[in-house]
């Protein structure tokens, strides 16, 4: 079973997946995007960059997709974040990363309502909650467009 965690940014989606993921002694997947901006010092990205992220969360999931099905996997993110983030950068996405979503589906989604105060740090760019609540909603329709089961996750 896959379950892609999704939503804006600074919604809980890193540590909801840990949690998940330890108390269903299953499989936590962590965010690359993360790993990458982190490394880059920098929220700034270029197509490339992009193409380079999206490439390597492709092959985990390749990886994964091998293993045994009677584990759970908890996707810190996916290739849906991505998929949006080429839309909203640079108002286009590669054919090859529409492929690959439907190659390597989610079994469940878990999308993050931005209703958490936003949290800056090394690897966010996004707070203003316009821009939060908008993201939200792509990944929404995204997930509606796949016909997959999705779950809106909210702070009590």
């Amino acid at each position: 079973m896959r379950v892609g965690i999704i939503g804006p940014e600074s919604t809980g989606k890193s540590t909801l997946a840990r949690y998940l993921a330890h108390r269903y002694k299953g499989t936590y997947v962590p965010e690359y995007a993360r790993t990458y901006m982190e490394q880059k010092g920098s929220t700034e990205v270029t197509w490339e960059e992009l193409c380079e992220i999206a490439k390597k969360q492709i092959e985990e999931m390749s990886a994964i997709s091998l293993q045994p099905s009677d584990r759970i996997y908890f996707f810190d993110t996916e290739l849906i974040i991505t998929k949006v983030w080429f839309d909203y950068a640079f108002g286009r996405v590669p054919e090859w990363l529409n492929e690959n979503i439907h190659r390597y589906p989610m079994d469940v989604y878990l999308l993050t309502y931005p209703d958490l105060p936003w949290i800056p740090d090394s690897a966010r760019s996004n707070g203003s909650d316009a821009i939060r609540m908008e993201l939200f909603e792509r990944y929404e329709q995204e997930i509606q467009a796949l016909d997959i089961p999705y779950y809106i996750i909210k702070h009590c």
